[in-house]
């Protein structure tokens, strides 16, 4: 029995994945070029890329690639590290990084839920016509603040339950 071999990367095939799953964030509204970005990084072997390196794989400027990490590390989706001895840095995914955004959306929907709630006492209340409409936004962000834990709880206890031992364990 022969062994298989070992599998092999398409490089255009990753360049059409990227570029694909960029479009459709793109259409949801995310940052096309963020979302190039975390799907270059997301694709690459490597565990961290420089700016300059995801630059290369995009065929764009490291310059072009600044907003982009900013507007990814600060939603939680990449993780800046410095170089030692060095002004770059590194760019990579975090542990669980569906988890982490999903935190992150978590504390932005109670900002919303709270000042919604101040909005609605603002215009009179429950009672009025704006407040109530108000206060059901309010009411939602808190429902769905309480569904991003459940989806969150659920998730850690499928990804232990189903998790492959690494080498060594």
């Amino acid at each position: 029995m022969s062994d298989p071999s070992p599998p092999r990367r398409d490089d255009e095939a990753v360049d059409r994945f990227v570029e694909r799953m960029a479009m459709l964030f793109a259409n949801w509204g995310f940052p096309r070029m963020a979302a190039r970005v975390l799907f270059a990084v997301m694709s690459a072997d490597e565990e961290a890329l420089t700016a300059a390196e995801i630059g290369e794989r995009l065929g764009v400027s490291p310059a072009a690639i600044s907003g982009a990490v900013r507007y990814l590390t600060h939603r939680g989706l990449l993780v800046r590290e410095p170089i030692p001895r060095s002004r770059r840095d590194h760019y990579r995914m975090p542990d669980d990084p569906w988890f982490e955004a999903a935190v992150v959306k978590r504390s932005a929907l109670t900002v919303m839920a709270d000042l919604t709630s101040e909005g609605a006492k603002a215009v009179g209340g429950d009672e009025t016509p704006s407040g109530e409409r108000l206060a059901e936004m309010r009411d939602y962000l808190i429902f769905a603040q309480d569904e991003v834990d459940s989806i969150n709880e659920r998730w850690r206890a499928h990804r232990a339950a189903n998790r492959s031992p690494s080498p060594g364990e």
